[in-house]
């Protein structure tokens, strides 16, 4: 047995599991692997490149579902990840026990299984993957990282099935459900956040005549407006506003060169409303101003 770093934990016990369950545009696929990144790194800088039997360290597996993943294909996108050469022929058992031998050669920590509510619980298909989550959890060295969309709505964290059977609830007793939220600006603290977050991008935007508050001071209730909080539609936005600014030769991001870029659909239709409210100075997105409309609902559903 090497260091108590590189114990594994004991395949004998159940792991825990964690779902990020939120909508879309949220930035659930970004957060997830922003932090697998950030946990392989750290993994690898404590540890090494390499395991104690000269395998490739990788501490984290991603799978990604469809609308029609089955048990085979889902074991095969494990086999998938690590390059196998096994992956073109096998029953769902045989690449079952090849992921897993992957996973241990590896010392893979910790599995993610993105856009979860394209597994069909409800069908019998997503009673077996249910079925086989509980195997992963108490036969994999990992800790299952899901998310997905409306993930409690459609009963994949249910404590019994469609037929009342608590065939989901092997699943759903084990997984902490965790949230995300568009940004708010109800309060001076919501307010703040999301200022410090136009800070953050601002320092990230390659434009030749981009400056200090160009988004934070300038652009703070206008981005809000159009975005409405979601970091989806702002990143959208931004992006779409600096591939104009750049084809344009304006080289910064003004409401004049943004006004000239489509939005989703979805914060183009929810954008009225709160526009309105926000140019009659009813509600603000600056930290340092305060208004009788706070109470205001600020970001649309």
């Amino acid at each position: 047995m090497g260091h108590r770093g590189q114990q594994r934990p004991r395949r004998d016990k159940a792991k825990g599991a964690v779902a990020i369950d939120a909508f879309p545009g949220l930035g659930k696929t970004t957060s997830v692997l922003a932090f697998a990144k950030q946990f392989h790194l750290r993994e690898v800088a404590e540890h090494g490149p390499r395991t104690p039997d000269g395998h490739e360290r990788w501490p984290v597996c991603r799978v990604g579902l469809t609308g029609n993943t089955g048990l085979k294909d889902f074991n095969r996108a494990m086999l998938e990840f690590f390059a196998h050469p096994g992956t073109g022929r096998g029953t769902a058992s045989q690449f079952a026990t090849r992921a897993l031998d992957c996973m241990i050669s590896c010392h893979v920590r910790l599995l993610i299984v993105d856009d979860l509510h394209f597994l069909r619980s409800r069908a019998s298909t997503g009673v077996e993957i249910s079925n086989h989550f509980k195997y992963i959890a108490n036969e994999y060295p990992v800790t299952l990282v899901f998310a997905g969309v409306g993930l409690a709505q459609r009963g994949l964290l249910d404590d019994v099935d469609a037929a009342g059977n608590p065939v989901l609830a092997q699943s759903g007793r084990r997984t902490t459900r965790l949230g995300m939220q568009p940004f708010l600006i109800d309060t001076p603290e919501h307010r703040r956040q999301w200022r410090a977050m136009l800070l953050a991008i601002e320092q990230r935007l390659v434009l030749a005549e981009a400056r200090p508050g160009m988004l934070a001071d300038d652009l703070s209730d206008y981005l809000f407006a159009r975005s409405t909080g979601h970091i989806g539609s702002l990143m959208t936005l931004i992006n779409r506003g600096c591939q104009r600014a750049t084809r344009t030769g304006a080289e910064r991001l003004d409401q004049a060169v943004l006004d000239g870029v489509k939005n989703d659909a979805a914060a183009e239709n929810a954008r009225r409303e709160l526009d309105a409210a926000l140019t009659a100075r009813r509600i603000t997105s600056r930290p340092d101003r305060t208004t009788a409309g706070s109470r205001a609902a600020t970001t649309a559903p």
